[in-house]
């Protein structure tokens, strides 16, 4: 099985760069953020500190989290309940944030992440792939963008989901969960000694160019 790494901060069009390589490769693309956003959602839900590690490592205990493609599409289940369409909102992600420091969370999600790599091709992105989930990656990239770039791409994904939400609120939101990601103790979101670097601030168009080219290099179908 081949397993292709994409790492970099929230907004930096990770999943829209691997879902379309995905597509063109035959891979499976696994968003690994969704499954920590599922996460966070169930803490948002149920009121409970993210931050607390006593707190949500008890939580762990009672939920299941599954993932499904349908249509080649990921869909994360929270006990059962599909709630691929609920785990994009500002306040989700700021919980997912939180909890991702913490060794509990990050332990119960590896394993279902790493198997599905031991399945399927993959397309697997997040903040630790190509260090901590596949540090044996075939190909790793840690995608960029300028902050401001990438506050605006998610304040337009949220505004269409209906979310009312300013631009000056997301872009806070943004610099304060790069910060919690990049500092945190813990598979902290920094790129692999041997990851390409993709600057995705302009044309995506461009950045999958790029992509491609390093992916043929290095991977023959």
């Amino acid at each position: 099985m081949y397993s292709i790494a994409i790492d970099g901060p929230s907004g930096a069009g990770k999943s829209t760069v691997a879902d379309i390589l995905a597509e063109e490769l035959g891979f499976v693309h696994v968003d690994t953020g969704a499954m920590y956003r599922t996460i966070g959602l169930y803490l948002l839900r149920n009121q409970i500190d993210p931050s607390d590690e006593t707190a949500v490592s008890e939580c762990l205990k009672k939920l299941t989290l599954d993932v499904e493609y349908i249509d080649k599409k990921q869909h994360v289940y929270l006990n059962g309940e599909d709630v691929t369409p609920f785990i994009r909102t500002n306040e989700v992600s700021t919980y997912a944030s939180k909890s991702s420091a913490l060794k509990p969370v990050r332990d119960f999600l590896l394993d279902a992440q790493r198997n599905v790599a031991k399945k399927y091709n993959v397309i697997m992105d997040g903040r630790d792939i190509g260090t901590v989930i596949l540090p044996n990656a075939d190909v790793k990239f840690f995608m960029s963008a300028s902050t401001e770039s990438r506050a605006a791409r998610r304040h337009k994904e949220l505004l269409e989901k209906g979310e009312s939400i300013t631009y000056e609120e997301v872009l806070s939101s943004m610099l304060e969960r790069d910060k919690n990601d990049s500092t945190r103790k813990i598979a902290p979101a920094i790129p692999a000694e041997d990851s390409v670097p993709l600057d995705n601030s302009g044309a995506i168009e461009e950045t999958i160019e790029y992509a491609r080219k390093v992916i043929k290099g290095k991977i023959t179908l």
